[in-house]
């Protein structure tokens, strides 16, 4: 009997630790079991992603407030297309002015982008772009200009 609790005791446990890896699992890929609400679309034009990837999010002032749905090209302005889905309760904070930048969590984390809300009193509506943005800051190229400053100087 106490044999039969043992083995209870460990198949529970193990059931836990695959629970636990799943859930895991969902968290660190973005994926969300929760139905997402109303969404309305920005875009925004960035000369260099920096590693910046679908399902990144999208935040304001720390709060994630969307994600990053699709990325592609522009072979008119040759810059990346960032295009991204808004929750619709951010809707009415969002003015014409607001600028986006990609930022990274960390020294080395993951990519996401930041929005900076401006003081105009229109406010941006589905399929807008957004005008202000700011790039990646590339680490490989900061230091490379480091070193040819110092070459040079």
């Amino acid at each position: 009997m106490q044999m039969r609790n043992v083995e209870l005791m460990v198949g529970g446990f193990m059931v836990m630790g695959i629970i636990a890896l799943v859930l895991m699992a969902f968290r660190v890929s973005g994926l969300s079991m929760e139905a997402g609400g109303e969404t309305y679309t920005l875009k925004a034009r960035f000369e260099n992603l920096g590693g910046l990837t679908e399902r990144a999010k999208v935040s304001m002032s720390g709060v994630t407030v969307g994600k990053v749905s699709r990325i592609y090209l522009d072979k008119e302005w040759y810059m990346a297309v960032v295009e991204m889905e808004i929750d619709s309760n951010a809707m009415a904070t969002l003015s014409t002015d607001t600028s986006a930048a990609i930022l990274t969590a960390g020294l080395l984390g993951e990519k996401y982008i930041g929005l900076t809300v401006g003081a105009e009193a229109e406010y941006l509506a589905d399929g807008d772009w957004i005008h202000e943005t700011q790039s990646a800051i590339v680490l490989e190229e900061l230091i490379g200009r480091f070193f040819l400053d110092k070459a040079e100087g």
